[in-house]
């Protein structure tokens, strides 16, 4: 039998560490332990969680470049090989149990799947001890910022910890019962649908919580400074205050994607998978209210910042910007496009909504735009032209079918997937259900910088959808559907068909689990066609 013991920070403590000067690190180091007859222990909080994730997800890419070699029979030695993390067959009372040589090599798989999901959890709790132990509770950092202020940077963060404690706690009690875990989704399922719902209003509030971050450090010198001394504390082990304020948003994703990893391995019709589907289910309901919350609020504060640019009221509940930026317009007779003359075309800004294409043109301020033509969505069509050498090889063409005039930009393939939607990507998408198709690997995270952009992290796994000649791909994320442009250096393509193959076996598997449970469906948006009338075609060129 195995008992569990948390040493970590309590209420009591808590009062104590506030007492403690600002640059002074008081984050005392959580410990968890096993112990049992045969001197059994191990400590899964060796890591803060950044550090966990990043080591976590390094292993997956380093597991799957082995496996394009090797048979997918060898995942579990491989695992083995990167000691970096604690594993589940590695304890102590599991290898004196006998267990290793008794259980079938799925189970062992699936242990391990729900051990990382508990280790990986306190890691996650010691990462928001620091945050809260020696930021929030420092009173040298506190001092400096008003009621609001604090209000802006740490929103609920404590109805988030408490949250996160009950939860973690429940995860422990389920291990102490035995060294072979029975189940951990049924525990993830209950707090996803009673208590995680903290989450999602700490996630809506992270646009303000940037904005306001920044403006303190740069108006507050008081704050800034204090803050530079907190971050050079050794317990902070050199990771930024932001990296700890955006934990709650990367848990809650993580968690899902670790209950995704249980459902793959469970046996089909059996209680843990029956338990991963409910699990899974509720935190993608979570996660997909959090996402909303953040794109309700960033669209808002977008379009106000637009709309003080121009002359059209576009401020709307329902619209969204999806792509902007200049282009060139050409101007000249079809006769005269052979040319490369400057007098051929017209630089023009466009500014492209879900719903609405405004062409506009910067005036002589440069901070303002004039609008030359306006066409709703629906109302656009793009066509490559015809062979015409280098020269015009980045030209295409755009139909406005009603309202007056026109478009282009050195990434024309994007302007014309985002101009309209409905155009076929060079590859297919997972929903297809195909047998095969490219699929990509994230090696290095990337944060989205367009409104056409895809934010990736490290050991997400994209169906390819489209590739530029200049570096850029569109890809559909595997486990959510979520779409949009990346560079091609983040990602290395997976030559194995044997790997691609389980990942669409993997994916589709987990889309069913979500149909089944009448999970999220996706919905088409479509304009209503007025009345047709005579296009106008304008040509555009990626200069």
């Amino acid at each position: 039998m195995i008992t569990y013991r948390t040493h970590g920070i309590h209420s009591e403590d808590l009062k104590q560490l506030s007492e403690k000067t600002a640059t002074a690190c008081t984050v005392q180091e959580p410990t968890c332990t096993y112990s049992c007859t045969d001197s059994f222990s191990f400590d899964p909080q060796a890591f803060l969680y950044q550090e966990y994730r990043d080591t976590s997800k390094q292993q997956e890419i380093e597991q799957r470049r082995q496996l394009e070699h090797l048979s997918p029979e060898v995942t579990l030695q491989l695992r083995n090989k990167a000691n970096s993390l604690s594993l589940w067959q590695n304890l102590e009372a599991v290898q004196a149990s006998g267990l290793l040589t008794k259980l079938p090599q799925k189970e062992i798989i699936m242990q391990e799947t729900m051990f990382e999901l508990v280790t990986s959890e306190a890691s996650y709790y010691k990462s928001m001890e620091v945050l809260e132990t020696h930021f929030l509770r420092n009173p040298g950092l506190t001092n400096t910022l008003s009621q609001s202020d604090m209000h802006f940077l740490f929103s609920n963060i404590e109805e988030v910890m408490k949250t996160s404690e009950r939860f973690l706690m429940d995860l422990e009690h389920r291990i102490e019962k035995s060294i072979l875990i029975s189940d951990v989704c049924d525990i993830v399922y209950y707090h996803a649908a009673e208590h995680f719902s903290v989450f999602i209003k700490y996630v809506t509030n992270q646009v303000y919580q940037e904005q306001n971050y920044r403006r303190i450090l740069e108006g507050n010198q008081a704050f800034r400074e204090t803050m530079a001394a907190l971050e050079k504390q050794p317990c902070v082990r050199g990771l930024s205050f932001t990296s700890f304020l955006i934990l709650p948003f990367q848990r809650i994703t993580r968690l899902k994607l670790l209950v995704q990893n249980i459902l793959k391995k469970a046996e089909e019709n059996s209680e843990r998978e029956a338990n991963a589907i409910k699990a899974h289910q509720q935190l993608e309901q979570i996660v997909k209210e959090g996402n909303e919350g953040v794109r309700k609020m960033s669209r808002t504060e977008e379009l106000i910042s637009i709309e003080k640019t121009g002359s059209v009221p576009i401020i709307s509940h329902s619209r969204w910007l999806l792509k902007k930026g200049e282009v060139q317009l050409m101007t000249g007779p079809k006769s005269t496009r052979t040319m490369r003359s400057r007098k051929l075309y017209q630089p023009v800004y466009l500014f492209l909504f879900n719903n609405l294409l405004l062409v506009t043109k910067r005036t002589s301020s440069g901070d303002k735009f004039h609008v030359l033509d306006s066409c709703t969505r629906a109302m656009l069509r793009t066509e490559d032209l015809e062979d015409q050498g280098q020269l015009l090889a980045s030209v295409f063409n755009l139909k406005l079918l009603e309202n007056q005039e026109e478009l282009s930009d050195i990434e024309s393939l994007r302007w014309m997937c985002a101009l309209t939607p409905n155009r076929r990507t060079r590859f297919m998408s997972t929903s297809a259900h195909q047998t095969d198709t490219p699929q990509v690997q994230c090696i290095q995270s990337y944060s989205s910088q367009e409104p056409d952009e895809l934010s990736i992290e490290m050991a997400d796994v994209l169906n390819l959808l489209e590739r530029t000649d200049d570096g850029w791909m569109m890809g559909e994320r595997l486990h959510d559907g979520e779409r949009g442009w990346f560079p091609s250096r983040v990602v290395e393509e997976i030559q194995s068909k044997e790997v691609r193959a389980q990942n669409l076996r993997e994916a589709f598997r987990i889309q069913q689990a979500q149909e089944v449970g009448g999970g999220s469906q996706t919905g088409t948006r479509s304009g209503q066609r007025a009345g047709r009338r005579t296009p106008k075609v304008s040509s555009f060129s990626s200069s």
